[in-house]
This record gives structure tokens, sequence and C-alpha cells, in this order.
């Protein structure tokens, strides 16, 4: 995203928290909140229209929830990150945003200059979440028992070296710190997560790294 604009939709059904988040974003020249939406059909269709560099998306609302939206926007052709809105960081709803294809979350009392940042990191395809929050929900999530079949299920499919990649990317590692670790190039590690969540069928790698979690690579 060097040197683009990154072209926001917000998506929450309180217009203060739009009108919140489109003051601090629109703050700075480099984003831009092209459209905000109060539900998630609504929301739905705004990504339709506009095509945006990411999504920021409140999880509970009336009508169409947040996580339905999550859903059927990572299905689009071309579909953009999309970060979940919370209140709380070991929210359960965080949690069934993540296994929907949410590439991270933001807690909604961020500070404006740590919101710009982070935002900036998501358009940019990395993962935004707090490895801490996300263990914390792990461990009090329900049907965990059934996540983590269908986890080592999935799991079961990798050769050895995907696996200590998956490892790898469940601890939080980006693509630089895995080939290093490793000892391969970047270039390898981005074809191995390529075909990966392929295998997995993983929408991204954040989604990769929870079933590192449920098949129980990562520690609690």
């Amino acid at each position: 995203m060097d040197g683009e604009v990154i072209r926001v939709v917000v998506v929450d059904d309180e217009p203060m928290v739009c009108a919140h988040l489109k003051t601090i974003l629109g703050s700075v020249e480099d984003i831009e909140v092209v459209d905000a939406a109060h539900d998630g059909a609504a929301a739905v269709e705004s990504v339709v229209r506009h095509r945006p560099d990411l999504v920021l998306m409140d999880l509970r609302m009336p009508g169409v929830d947040g996580l339905a939206a999550i859903e059927r926007i990572v299905k689009l052709d071309g579909a953009p990150p999309v970060v979940a809105l919370t209140t709380f960081d070991a929210d359960e709803y965080v949690l069934r945003a993540l296994r929907s294809g949410a590439s991270g979350f933001l807690v909604k009392s961020t500070p404006p200059e740590d919101l710009i940042g982070l935002v900036r990191v998501a358009a940019d395809g990395h993962t935004v979440l707090s490895p801490v929050a996300t263990r914390r929900m792990l461990a009090a999530a329900s049907g965990e028992d059934e996540a983590r079949d269908r986890a080592r299920e999935l799991v079961g499919r990798l050769t050895e070296r995907e696996t200590d990649v998956l490892t790898c990317m469940g601890e939080g590692l980006s693509n630089a710190q895995i080939a290093s670790r490793l000892y391969l190039s970047e270039a390898t590690i981005k074809g191995y997560v390529s075909r990966m969540l392929v295998k997995l069928e993983c929408a991204n790698r954040t989604q990769a790294g929870l079933l590192a979690y449920d098949a129980g690579l990562i520690s609690r």
C-alpha cells in the first residue's frame, strides 16, 4: 500500500462510533473512509460498491450482525481484509469472527495514534490481534473438542515442514521471522503459506494460526 490511499469502510450500528472513526482516520493523508454502514447487510453492499482496501467491522449489530457479514465478504472476489471491532478483547464473538475469516481485531478503546498505525498494518495484509487475548479467548471458547478434532484432521494433511511453518504462524511470526528460524528463504516460506492455506481451507493466515492452537501445536 506504499504511496497509495487506504480506502476504508467502517461498520457500526452506532452512528457516533462511525463518525469518531471517520474523524480519526481522516486526520491523515493516506487513509480515506469511503463509506459508513450501520448493519451487516449494508456492509456487504458497501464492499461490493466501493471495493475498499479494508473493512472495520463491529460484531454485535441488530439484523445481520458482523459475523454473518464477515462470512459473506470473505467469499467475494478480491475480498478486502476485515478487522473486527470489539469493546472487550476477550469477547467470544471475536474468536468466532477470526474463524469466519476476519484478519484480526481492534478494541474500540484503541488510542487514535495506534488505530491509524494498525489500520495501515492491516491494509498491508498483516494480522492485527493480541496473541495474549487470543489465547484467553481460545481457552474460554465452547465446543473445543469439535474444534480440536477438526483442526487435527486438517493439520494431518500437511507435511512435516508445513507443520513447522504452521506452528510458527501460530506463534505470530512473520514470513521473514519464520524463514530465519527454519533456515529457509522468505520466498520459500511464502510458497509454503500459500499452499497451506489451500490445504487447511483457511481464508488467511489468521485462521491458520488459530488452527495451530486448536490442533495443540501451540501451548495455551
